[in-house]
Formats: C-alpha cells, sequence, structure tokens
C-alpha cells in the first residue's frame, strides 16, 4: 500500500541518523515487562525489541535483558533479530528458560531470565481503589473465570468497625505499628559469586508489621578479575581485595552515577572460598542511556571470611540457605 512504501521509505532513510528528530508527544505505551528504551540514533523513546524479534537502528533491542541485534541471521543488513547474550539459563519447575527469555509462569506474572537470574513483574493492578461517595467501601474479591481480583462497592464499613461505631465505642486508631515485635532475618548469600546477583531477607519492619521479603542487589566480586595474581608470597588467601580503580556499577545496561571505589572477596589458592562476613546496605542510583533513573539498595563489603564451605558457583537455590553474615546495617555512602 502507499502508507505502507512511504514508511518504509522513512525508515529507510533515517538508518543514519541524518534526520531531525521528531517524536510524539506522548511516549508509546509498552506490553507489562517491554522496556522502554531511546531509539539507536537516541531521538525517540520506544517499546524495546524481545528475544528472537526482528530489530533494527530504529527499533532496538531490550538492552536491559541483555539483548543485541544480530544482524548476519538475516539477508537484509539494515534488519537483524533479537538474541540474547552468553549467559546462565534458569530453571523454574521443569522447565527451562534461556537469557533473555520472557515467560509467564502464571496469569499474574511476567518474567525474565537474565543470566540464572529470574526476574518477575505482576500482570494484575497492584494499587488499591480509593474511596469515593458513590463507592464508600471498596473491596477486592476473586472472580470465576477471571485472574486478577476486581474491585467491588459496598455501602457499610467492613464489619467490626460498624459495631464498635454503632455502639458508641471509640475506634481504636493506633496501627500495628505500635504494638509491632520487629523480626528481621538474616541477608542470604549473594545468589552469584561473581558479577551482580541478588540477596534477600524477610522483615516486619514495616508499617503494617507484615512479613514481606526484601531484596538489594551484590557484588561478591567481577567476574573479570583475575585476584590470585595479588596474592602475597607466602599466604594462600587474598581475603578482602579493594578494588584497585574507581569503577561503576552496571545493573541491566544502566550505570551507577556515582564512582565507587569498593571491597571485594578475594579467592584461595588451597580449595577454600571467600565469602561476605560483614557488610552494609546502601542505596546506589543509576541513570540509564534513555534518561531514565532508579535507585536500588546494593551491598558493600566490609570484610570478607575464607571457609572449606563452598557451594556451587551462581545456584542460587542453594545460595538462599544462607551462610550468615554478622553487623549488617543500613548506611548512606
Amino acid at each position: 500500500s502507499g502508507s505502507g512504501s512511504t514508511q518504509s521509505l522513512l525508515w529507510t532513510v533515517s538508518q543514519d541518523c541524518s534526520q531531525t528528530c521528531s517524536c510524539p508527544a506522548d511516549p508509546p505505551r509498552c506490553p507489562v515487562g517491554t522496556s522502554l528504551v531511546l531509539d539507536g540514533c537516541g531521538c525517540c523513546k520506544v517499546c524495546a525489541r524481545q528475544l528472537r524479534e526482528p530489530c533494527s537502528l530504529l527499533e532496538p533491542c531490550d538492552h536491559h535483558k541483555d539483548l543485541y541485534c544480530d544482524y548476519t541471521l538475516l539477508s537484509d543488513t539494515q534488519t537483524g533479530v533479537c538474541m540474547a547474550q552468553d549467559g546462565q539459563p534458569c530453571v523454574l519447575g521443569r522447565r527451562t528458560y534461556g537469557s533473555g527469555e520472557s515467560f509467564r509462569p502464571t496469569c499474574k506474572h511476567q518474567c525474565v531470565c537474565m543470566n540464572g537470574e529470574i526476574g518477575c513483574v505482576p500482570t494484575c493492578p497492584t494499587k488499591a481503589r480509593p474511596p469515593s461517595p458513590d463507592c464508600p467501601y471498596p473491596r477486592p474479591v476473586h472472580i470465576p473465570g477471571k485472574c486478577c481480583e476486581d474491585w467491588v462497592c459496598h455501602q457499610t464499613p467492613p464489619e467490626r468497625h460498624y459495631q464498635a461505631v454503632s455502639a458508641g465505642q471509640t475506634p481504636n486508631h493506633s496501627g500495628p505499628r505500635e504494638n509491632c515485635i520487629v523480626q528481621t532475618t538474616a541477608w542470604s548469600e549473594c545468589s552469584a559469586s561473581c558479577g551482580m546477583g541478588v540477596s534477600s531477607r524477610v522483615t516486619n519492619d514495616n508499617r503494617r508489621c507484615q512479613l514481606e521479603r526484601q531484596t538489594r542487589i551484590c557484588m561478591v566480586r567481577p567476574c573479570s578479575s583475575q585476584q590470585e595474581r595479588d596474592i602475597r608470597k607466602g599466604k594462600k588467601c587474598i581475603r578482602t581485595p579493594r578494588a584497585q580503580l574507581w569503577m561503576r556499577f552496571r545493573l541491566s545496561g544502566c550505570s551507577s552515577s556515582r564512582l565507587y571505589r569498593p571491597r571485594f572477596c578475594g579467592v584461595c589458592t588451597d580449595g577454600r572460598c571467600c565469602t561476605p562476613s560483614t557488610s552494609v546496605t546502601a542505596s546506589v542510583e543509576f541513570r540509564c542511556p534513555e534518561g531514565d533513573v532508579f535507585t536500588r539498595k546494593m551491598m558493600f563489603i566490609k570484610t570478607c571470611s575464607c571457609h572449606h564451605h563452598c557451594q556451587q558457583d551462581n545456584d542460587i537455590f542453594l545460595a538462599s540457605s544462607a551462610r550468615r553474615m554478622s553487623g549488617d546495617y543500613d548506611s548512606t555512602l
């Protein structure tokens, strides 16, 4: 059709980024689990192409999932196919997913495998419906045949509150936080023995005094480091070396706003492995190529210990059994 040929012409001409940027007033709405990224010209925000989808300069792959556009798979040199960087696969249940692959284990979650780690986002709305004059007491209910809960309107308040008010009693406004006995587990081991991983703990230290799982990113050591060279003569281990150069942390294609010179856990030549024994948790700000900014909690190592209780590399299930750390606390760096 005429519109199709015009679109193809514009696409071909703009492949060299010589055209003036002309973007829609509002960025596109991407499906759940699909990143909004800048096109290859750094001009407009577009929905990133996913694993095994066609890609081009103006339709880039989702770099947050370590995908890249492979132009060698098709005869058209301006069109490629999104492929995943080499990485560990993920196993969930009885299925194996390749690094960079998206999947839905349930109707309520959209997940992606990234180098052995599984990350998920909810597909159902998570925000509570606020009360309104025509719906003063909204409540979530499960509708048969539907995946997500729906909100239904009630004109009367919850039973306990209604009975207290009708009996002339003053409702107890002291929230659960005032009567909370705070319980917090230790952080689990980092899910990756090198490179960026995830650590978690369970706590009820929140306003609702309800148990929740908290996560932080962690890096025990860089994968590219050759720490054996730094072991002193006559020694078998280097326990807690500091990075020789200032560095930026990288997460999902984004870089930390600040430079850091962190401590890492070292290595041994006698079969022992070194893991964090004390650490602090601090917030790190990341900036993405498309201009987005986000903050993540991150583990910063203070000291490491070297021992024979070694687990398999990058085994998140074994890592969650947790070799306990002592003296961990939140900090601002």
